[in-house]
């Protein structure tokens, strides 16, 4: 068995979340308010591991996909239908946000590494989704998925190498855990959360779950694997908020592309520094652009075997729902807007349904006639809870501050 195997799902979901849009949330989020919002990243590399292991957990235990065991518990008809229109809209709109951001932050990765795509950024985003595309409809990923979580995991180990040579300040470092929301500072708080606790990754992992691991016997194995491997994407995204505070904050820069974020990096890397932020903005945003779009394909088709059972082995669902995603992805990140704002966007509209997809994993992980004795225990309803109550703060502050009222 190949050392990829035996890490299990884990290591997918936390490449999946290491995008372009950790990359460049962290990084503004160290320039422009040094290390005040790290209690924000802790609070999600935290609530992720709860998170991931209830959709696993859940997934293992009935051998169904998040989705298929959500609409199940819920009686027939204009219930279990509403049920659906919400879930299907509510990670449709999401997964075209982010997918947004995903193909901008490659194209970023590609015009750090070779400034003059800049004159043909069009025609460049439009190659890349076309290469998604092909990957998604042709299948066989398992080559360019080993390739792209190297080539992320290159660039996580320069960020934690430049970290320590930077010599941050520690007491500012650990200050930064006490909570705080620095005026302004709400949509980079949301989105540093929004960009870890990514909803369609617990889809994701409950559909890899259920591959991998066939009984309870496995729910061991699978907490190994889902601790770990969160936990070092979560320390990775730590070093990246440290690392731009000591080297970018109060500084006055303006982050508006790869080629700002390498700064970061040069007191290590110098002139490498540059290729290095292209290679691993442009491998995050390839990695992340293939699985959001895949998460929604397998919860469009395990919504649709709700309603018609014949359908569990069509591959055609999942193939265009995944190919759709894309190319509203690829169109709005066509539309004209800033790159760098898009890639935050996307991870404050992540940030603002989490609530939803928390309180529908809470409800399913407490269902006795589902889960019979496996059901949650105080411990982790305690946790969920207080993952439930801070997102709803958080998404609350932001919307009352956009309306004047906060």
């Amino acid at each position: 068995m190949s050392s990829m195997s035996k890490t299990g799902p884990g290591l997918i979901v936390a490449a999946a979340f290491i995008g372009p849009g950790t990359v460049t949330t962290a990084t503004l989020a160290g320039a422009n308010y040094g290390y005040t919002l790290l209690w924000a990243l802790l609070f999600a590399i935290i609530a992720t591991i709860i998170l991931q292991y209830l959709a696993a957990r859940i997934a293992i235990l009935t051998q169904q996909g998040l989705a298929q065991a959500i609409l199940g518990t819920l009686p027939h008809g204009i219930t279990r239908i509403a049920m659906a229109v919400l879930v299907l809209a509510a990670l449709a709109i999401g997964n075209a946000a982010y997918e947004a951001g995903n193909i901008g932050g490659g194209y970023l990765g590609l015009e750090t590494m070779f400034p003059a795509l800049a004159a043909h950024k069009n025609i460049a985003i439009a190659a890349m989704a076309a290469i998604i595309i092909a990957l998604i409809a042709l299948g066989g990923l398992k080559l360019l998925e080993k390739l792209l979580i190297a080539l992320v995991l290159l660039m996580s180990l320069g960020f934690l190498a430049s970290f320590f040579a930077l010599r941050p300040d520690w007491s500012a470092l650990f200050a930064g855990f006490v909570p705080s929301i620095p005026g302004g500072a709400e949509l980079t708080a949301i989105a540093l959360i929004g960009t870890t606790i990514v909803p369609y990754n617990l889809f994701l992992h409950a559909a890899m779950a259920k591959d991998r691991w066939k009984s309870g016997d496995d729910l061991h194995e699978m907490r190994r694997d889902t601790v770990t491997s969160i936990s070092l994407g979560g320390l990775i995204s730590l070093a990246i908020v440290a690392t731009a505070a000591a080297a970018l904050f109060r500084q006055g820069l303006v982050i508006k592309g790869g080629a700002d974020m390498a700064l970061q990096l040069e007191p290590l890397l110098g002139p490498w520094a540059r290729q290095l932020i292209g290679m691993g903005l442009f491998a995050a945003g390839i990695t992340s652009a293939i699985t959001a779009p895949m998460a929604t394909g397998f919860v469009v088709r395990e919504i649709a075997v709700q309603f018609r059972p014949d359908l569990v082995e069509n591959t055609h669902i999942f193939r265009w729902t995944a190919i759709a995603i894309v190319a509203i992805g690829a169109f709005s990140a066509l539309s004209g807007m800033k790159l760098v704002e898009l890639i935050v966007i996307a991870q404050a509209a992540n940030g603002l349904l989490l609530p939803l997809v928390a309180i529908l994993l809470f409800r399913l992980a407490n269902n006795a006639e589902l889960l019979g004795e496996k059901r949650n225990g105080t411990a982790l309803n305690i946790a969920c809870l207080i993952v439930i109550g801070v997102s709803l703060l958080l998404g609350f502050r932001l919307v009352a501050r956009a309306l004047g009222y906060w």
